[in-house]
């Protein structure tokens, strides 16, 4: 963590590259934790978190990437989705009517060409983030249909965690195998050898976000970013400066002395 924190200092003061972490999963999988474990070491400042749920009425009026798209990172910053334009390829294929709610035109609305189309979509996205210093890292975090159902029930049994729980989780189970079809053309269609996608397995909490911990640390290292070098008129304000506080130092001691 440590070594991360550090990391992220580099990124912040060198300015050039951005880091964008997109998180997608059943529910239960673990999401929230994970951001929470591996975004715990570096400085919060640093970090812009958006969760991404059923898309506003404003929101509908719009392309699929426009919500995301205006919340992606600016340079120095790690930025963090928690789930993102993805599910417009997952959740928007398994319930078709949430496609037909967006306005679309229904001459674009072929069941294999609107697919295809929205992946191209976002792999350009990517490519062109890519070559605009955005490093993208996607985690699906990979959870089995038990360990929902166990996690599920341990909502159940503790009045703390009501909260996360829903009766459409229940129901979303329902779709499990279609979910699996989604995610297989998804990640198949969209992990490039620029932003690639980590299918993690998260039955073990522990074990997923010690390896999120690891591809993050691995990516930022391989940025090869150092801090920022002055220039000479640089080093003469910076030497000015030091001269100055020195100087007002010196007057402090004096004056200490007299009224000593």
């Amino acid at each position: 963590m440590a070594e991360l924190s550090v990391l992220q200092s580099l990124l912040y003061a060198e300015n050039h590259y951005s880091v964008l972490l997109i998180f997608q999963a059943m529910d239960a999988a673990g999401k929230d934790g994970a951001i929470k474990h591996v975004m715990s070491g570096v400085n919060p400042q640093g970090c812009q978190v958006y969760s991404f749920k059923h898309p506003s009425a404003d929101e509908l009026q719009h392309d699929f990437l426009w919500r995301t798209t205006r919340n992606l990172p600016e340079r120095g910053k790690i930025g963090i989705f928690n789930r993102s334009y993805y599910e417009e390829v997952l959740i928007a294929r398994v319930h078709p009517e949430i496609l037909h709610g967006e306005q679309i035109p229904e001459d674009l609305l072929g069941k294999k060409t609107v697919w295809e189309g929205r992946y191209r979509s976002i792999v350009d996205l990517e490519n062109h983030l890519h070559r605009n210093g955005t490093r993208i890292i996607k985690f699906f975090l990979h959870l089995s249909k038990e360990e929902q159902r166990k996690r599920f029930l341990d909502r159940l049994e503790k009045p703390e965690k009501y909260w996360k729980f829903s009766l459409g989780d229940i129901q979303e189970r329902e779709y499990w195998k279609d979910y699996r079809k989604a995610y297989e053309a998804c990640l198949s269609a969209t992990s490039t050898q620029t932003s690639p996608w980590y299918v993690v397995p998260a039955d073990n909490k522990k074990d997923s976000r010690l390896i999120i911990s690891q591809i993050l640390h691995t990516t930022l290292k391989e940025l090869k970013m150092s801090y920022p070098r002055p220039d000479k008129e640089r080093r003469k304000e910076l030497e000015a400066a030091r001269k100055l506080l020195m100087e007002q130092g010196k007057m402090k001691e004096e004056e200490d002395a007299v009224e000593g």
